[in-house]
């Protein structure tokens, strides 16, 4: 259970990417930055959540880079109007970690720990009992398990995933209801 009125600058913030800030792309993969459309609250919320954490980093599961049906280009500049847009708000992003491997025994790829600790080896003052990763997939939920963080789960894709479940702590229906459960910053 996550005791959100402990939540303060001390604390991490991880956020998956699709389904989580973006809408999915159901069986497939944003290829663009046409495609790549925020769920509605997502800048309001990551505003408020600037204002209350410490670091705020994405980790991401791109695969599609990896099967060559994008590049890495395409990535970073769907990353950068995704930035630009989340600053504007008053939001930030401190980094976004991903992973293109097609294996899925890759220490980067979820539920693999790896991103986890390239932020942590980023950012020392990361505590991950101090962290929440809030994601859209079990996937997402058993890399914070891994990792020793708090969970929570947007309901966005799986909105009919029974609960409780034993790798969520809370679950929700957006990034704007969070921040709403959370303090005021």
């Amino acid at each position: 259970m996550i005791n959100f009125e402990q939540v303060d600058k001390t604390w991490s913030l991880f956020l998956d990417r699709d389904g989580v800030l973006n809408h999915d792309k159901e069986g497939s993969y944003i290829f663009n930055t046409d495609e790549f459309r925020f769920y509605e609250g997502v800048l309001q919320a990551m505003a408020h959540f600037s204002r209350l954490f410490g670091p705020i980093v994405v980790v991401t599961n791109q695969r599609g880079v990896g099967k060559g049906l994008m590049t890495e280009l395409d990535l970073m500049q769907i990353h950068n109007k995704m930035l630009q847009e989340i600053e504007a708000a008053g939001g930030r992003i401190d980094a976004i970690y991903y992973a293109t491997s097609l294996d899925n025994s890759h220490p980067d790829r979820k539920p693999h720990p790896g991103m986890a600790q390239r932020a942590k080896a980023e950012f020392k003052e990361i505590d991950f009992t101090k962290s929440i990763m809030v994601g859209n997939n079990i996937s997402d939920m058993e890399f914070g398990r891994n990792c020793g963080m708090h969970t929570v789960f947007i309901r966005s894709t799986q909105p009919n995933l029974a609960l409780p479940h034993p790798a969520i702590d809370f679950a929700c229906n957006s990034l704007l209801n969070l921040s709403e459960a959370l303090p005021k910053a």
